[in-house]
């Protein structure tokens, strides 16, 4: 696409603030499609090293590779008078800047209106930040500040052209959903909180309340391809799981799709292995804001992430098959998308949240699993400290960070989140409720209850919900009043104080009850605006003054109690920003007793930098060389088989090939 976006001026960074509107178009009213159709489509937001890691904040460093690639991946579903394309991004959350942005661009090229274009997040720990709506998260979620328009630019674009590819290619399909209970894989980090609930399912033993403290609903929407001879191939699947994406420790240089790259990539090989065609398979994250993977301790990585996601993958696939019979091509589709601009609307049904929203002390101590050193032992920032002196206000139990006088001088309430998405979609006898939130497992509970109160009282019929956190933004925690009275890092962080969850279900039930009488809903701030102060991080290609491009001889490394074995090979080529990190860099081929080279497959597929099994580094600079390395993990080998590194064409670079090895 072509299109120009407000993005374009502020790309070389020359300016400090990118200031730029955009007026959400209204929802024109489509045709009836009596039958399902369905699309989809994959793009790669992988960027040069360089980009700021999000997630661990001051505690994680810029992003230096690629273990697994960070996608995009679209569901376009067409029924009725509604069209949606379900956006599941390996990123830390939505934006609302790339939301909108991507909703103009697919405006005149495809019929999906914003009101059906949800852009969901697996919450890696391991991609880049700069790309959100806001200053306070584009500063400190992230090593690093600044909202990056290059990336966001870059994005946008990736995911307008799959939105618009998975729009073009659409036909008739069939689609089933369907949820699984999946136990041992994640826990609950934030554990004295969530049993202070009230409501906490079965309060008879101390150890059951424990175990009940994950969300262990693993949601699975099936899409399979129907076609003239009335056979039918897959197409798609989504899955909405609760597990925050920190397997990987924040001291991993490499870009990493985390825990969900190995969930995706397990259940994409199941469906192939099954049937002999690839789906296009993607995630976004349930109510995981208190869930982390149940990795042994001590040992965030690959092989922990690996096995946690596999087994989550497994799972999932059980799921699949089990929904084969239930498929169907008469699907209800519908959409409802409201924006909270709580610049005027900060009041529900008598539940008030505070003008100014606040960061808490214990916020600044980091997650249970992730702590910030020293300070994590010290009141007020130590976890499980509330505020119980002093004059009432509206943060509650809540030590403000600097006290409520001094933060706004040092983080401006303009640059926290004032625009609230909420996000509404049914597809099928599922209905999923997106908010910009990092979602508890007992808050997302008490949110789901009161969305399937008011679908069944409005006369639509659903079988689940399926509450969906950071979707279309990243705009804080929600704790329950009672989790946020005893003010650990999920309270800390819920920056609107303790009415949040009643505020936040309040909404969800009235989006859901208007949306389950309208069909489709669209009500966006009329026009949505933003200041972004501007640091361009996405390096910038540079002037090739000496063409070199050569390849050490590989070398073996023994695995360990704690990392794999791999063959390695370093090499020497152009700069981070000449090359382009969202196609391929390499693969490895194999000649068996001497024959012509082949490119080398495990499980049926290509070894190469697309799957889980090779990793790229940026390693330095030297001059006018810039040197990097591949890895290939856990290698396994034949007899009588040699292999050798491809390095592929990329950015107009010719393939070169590194010696053999065995």
């Amino acid at each position: 696409m072509d299109l120009t976006t407000p993005l374009a001026p502020f790309v070389e960074g020359t300016t400090r603030r990118a200031r730029f509107a955009v007026r959400p178009r209204p929802a024109t009213r489509l045709p009836d499609e009596p039958r399902l159709l369905a699309g989809a489509a994959v793009a790669d937001l992988t960027p040069p090293p360089g980009m700021p890691k999000a997630g661990y904040s001051a505690n994680a460093q810029d992003g230096q590779g690629v273990r697994t690639r960070l996608r995009a991946r679209v569901l376009h579903l067409r029924a009725g008078r509604t069209s949606l394309a379900v956006v599941q991004c390996d990123l830390l959350g939505g934006s609302s800047v790339v939301q909108h942005l991507v909703a103009e661009l697919i405006a005149d090229r495809t019929d999906v209106p914003l009101a059906g274009l949800f852009i969901g997040a697996t919450h890696t720990h391991a991609g880049p930040g700069q790309f959100l709506g806001t200053d306070f998260y584009n500063r400190f979620a992230s090593n690093r500040s600044g909202f990056d328009p290059a990336y966001a630019e870059f994005v946008v674009r990736q995911i307008a052209g799959a939105v618009a590819e998975a729009h073009d290619t659409r036909g008739p399909a069939v689609l089933a959903t369907g949820r699984t209970e999946v136990w041992g894989l994640t826990r609950n980090r934030s554990i004295e909180p969530h049993v202070g609930n009230e409501t906490v399912a079965d309060k008879r033993t101390e150890a059951q309340r424990k175990y009940v403290s994950v969300n262990p609903w693993l949601h699975l929407l099936r899409v399979d391809r129907e076609h003239g001879d009335g056979t039918t191939s897959p197409l798609a699947a989504t899955v909405v799981f609760s597990v925050h994406g920190t397997g990987i420790s924040m001291k991993a240089p490499e870009y990493n799709a985390d825990v969900w790259a190995y969930l995706v990539g397990e259940l994409d090989l199941r469906i192939e292995e099954a049937h002999g065609h690839r789906a296009v398979v993607g995630a976004i994250e349930g109510t995981h804001a208190d869930v982390a993977p149940a990795i042994r301790p001590g040992a965030p990585g690959p092989l922990e992430a690996e096995r946690v996601g596999r087994g989550l993958g497994a799972e999932a696939a059980r799921l699949y098959g089990s929904l084969e019979a239930r498929r169907r091509a008469q699907v209800v589709l519908a959409a409802g998308f409201r924006e909270i601009d709580l610049g005027t609307a900060s009041s529900i049904d008598g539940i008030e949240l505070p003008e100014r929203p606040a960061v808490g002390a214990a916020l600044v101590a980091g997650a249970h699993e992730n702590v910030t050193p020293v300070l994590h032992r010290l009141p007020p920032f130590k976890p499980g400290n509330p505020k119980r002196w002093g004059r009432p206000t509206p943060q509650g139990e809540k030590w403000v960070l600097g006290t409520r006088w001094l933060q706004p001088l040092f983080i401006p309430p303009r640059s926290f989140p004032r625009v609230l998405p909420a996000h509404v979609l049914v597809v099928g006898g599922t209905a999923v409720v997106g908010l910009p939130f990092e979602i508890t497992v007992e808050s997302g509970r008490r949110i789901e209850q009161a969305a399937a109160g008011a679908f069944a009282d409005a006369g639509l019929e659903v079988d689940q919900v399926a509450v969906s956190s950071l979707a279309n933004e990243y705009s804080g925690y929600v704790a329950t009043p009672e989790e946020y009275r005893r003010q650990h890092y999920e309270g800390g962080h819920t920056l609107y104080g303790p009415n949040t969850q009643p505020f936040l279900a309040a909404h969800a039930a009235r989006l859901a009850a208007d949306t389950a009488r309208n069909g489709v809903l669209s009500e966006p701030v009329a026009e949505r605006r933003w200041d972004l102060r501007v640091h361009r991080y996405l390096p910038h290609p540079v002037p090739i003054d000496v063409e070199r491009r050569w390849v050490v001889d590989a070398t073996f490394t023994d695995p360990t109690p704690r990392s794999d074995g791999w063959w390695e090979a370093e090499w020497v080529d152009v700069a981070p920003g000449n090359l382009a990190w969202h196609e391929p860099l390499v693969r490895v081929e194999a000649s068996t007793g001497g024959g012509p080279w082949r490119p080398a497959h495990a499980r049926g597929r290509p070894l190469d930098d697309q799957g889980w099994a090779l990793e790229v580094t940026y390693l330095r600079q030297d001059g006018d060389d810039h040197h990097y390395r591949v890895r290939w993990h856990d290698p396994a080998f034949a007899a009588d088989r040699r292999h050798r590194f491809v390095l592929l064409a990329n950015a107009g670079r010719g393939e070169l090939a590194s010696a053999p090895f065995d």
